[in-house]
């Protein structure tokens, strides 16, 4: 007898730890996605045994693992506006670009602008000797314009004060204003590469640093494109940082966007990344945005972990557009950020925050001569809807006003 009891315990002992470890292996096998739109009658529901059928607005679909993908214990849920414990927000309607634009640039004039002021108030002086151009540099590189843009720029100013030889004020602005906007270059593309394909959404990355404020950038470009009437379907591969996926889906309830999130701690981006843009394509929609983790551009492996992202995403569709979002406050420090981005993944434009008429106003002129990417977006305040398409001759006219 004494022999079998410790057999009879170990049994026990084993179908106890089974038991427990069943739930845990179901659920590493099912990825459940609610839906908060109406589905097209095209728009299969696609069940881990092959079989399809239509969803409504509250179905469900259970996927298999993703060939090539690490989803193991990843459990993403697409959150309607409606979903089970989160507060029900009112659908709002964001304000139209153009009136953002308008608005945004009666911010920066009113704001305190030193770098404009400063040039006129120089450049109209009676008499434009070696310390006032001495005074100019100085005010551009305080502005953090860069060394080689700002000795291109005085060296134009100098040439047309020399040959013109005017000193009032409208001529001076004047001046300034060409020679501004020539260092700004209107030519650059701007417009964001948000079209639909004919069977794939559009997929926009979005990257950067902590503290930057990324997610809460994502989700007020979300209201600038539901703005322009685009279908937008929300990613939180920001899976590190405490309620940043409960942030993301908050932006998202806010104008009627839903967002693929992951009810994991600490999931693989990757996977929460790959399973959005595999929602997005099953949902039609028109764009696929993706918050990222914040990154430290010093540390090698957060940076190659960003690059994994971008090649799973890859497995599904290209991604459009890889926008970087840099505090414009950060000066020089965020030119180096975008330096360290770009060898990582393939920057294609960058969104300035916090651009508020300082000093720093100069740093959109030095990143897009380091790096050749352009400024397409600038943010100017704390609003839902503080954030617009840059606009070169707008931007020079603020700073001069």
């Amino acid at each position: 007898m004494n022999d079998i009891l410790p057999i009879v315990l170990s049994i026990l002992a084993a179908l106890v730890v089974i038991g427990g470890l069943i739930p845990v292996l179901l659920k590493t096998r099912r990825n459940i996605n609610r839906y908060p739109g109406t589905r097209d009658a095209n728009d299969p529901e696609i069940r881990s045994g092959g079989s399809t059928a239509v969803a409504d607005r509250t179905g469900t679909i259970e996927r298999g693992t993703p060939a090539g993908v690490d989803v193991e214990g990843l459990d993403t849920t697409t959150v309607p506006d409606d979903a089970a414990g989160l507060e029900t927000i009112p659908v709002e309607t964001p304000l139209p670009v153009a009136g953002r634009l308008t608005r945004l640039r009666e911010r920066l004039v009113r704001s305190n602008n030193i770098m404009g002021k400063g040039l006129l108030a120089l450049l109209s002086s009676d008499r434009i000797d070696e310390s006032v151009w001495d005074e100019v540099e100085e005010t551009l590189l305080l502005a953090d314009l860069g060394t080689e843009p700002t000795m291109q720029l005085v060296d134009a100013l100098r040439e047309r004060v020399k040959v013109l030889g005017t000193r009032t004020p409208e001529h001076v602005k004047a001046m300034l204003r060409e020679e501004l906007i020539k260092l700004v270059d209107p030519s650059m593309d701007r417009s964001l590469n948000v079209q639909r394909h004919a069977d794939k959404p559009a997929v926009m990355m979005v990257v950067g640093v902590n503290g930057v404020g990324k997610t809460t950038t994502v989700g007020k470009l979300a209201r600038v494109l539901v703005a322009e009437d685009k279908d937008v379907l929300l990613g939180a591969a920001d899976t590190f940082r405490a309620a940043a996926a409960e942030q993301l889906a908050t932006w998202g309830q806010r104008v009627g966007v839903p967002t693929v999130k992951s009810d994991i701690d600490g999931a693989d981006p990757a996977s929460v990344a790959y399973e959005a843009v595999k929602a997005g394509i099953e949902q039609e929609v028109d764009v696929v945005m993706i918050d990222t983790a914040g990154r430290l551009q010093n540390k090698v492996g957060l940076m190659d972990e960003l690059g994994k992202v971008k090649r799973v995403v890859e497995k599904l569709a290209e991604v459009d557009e890889v926008l970087l979002v840099l505090d414009a406050t950060t000066g020089q420090n965020g030119l180096n950020q975008a330096r360290v981005f770009s060898e990582v993944v393939n920057i294609t434009g960058i969104v300035l925050t916090k651009l508020d008429g300082t000093a720093k106003g100069g740093i959109v002129v030095a990143i897009q001569k380091t790096l050749g990417v352009p400024v397409k977006l600038i943010g100017l305040g704390e609003g839902a809807d503080d954030l617009a398409p840059f606009d070169t001759e707008g931007f020079v006219d603020a700073l001069l006003n």
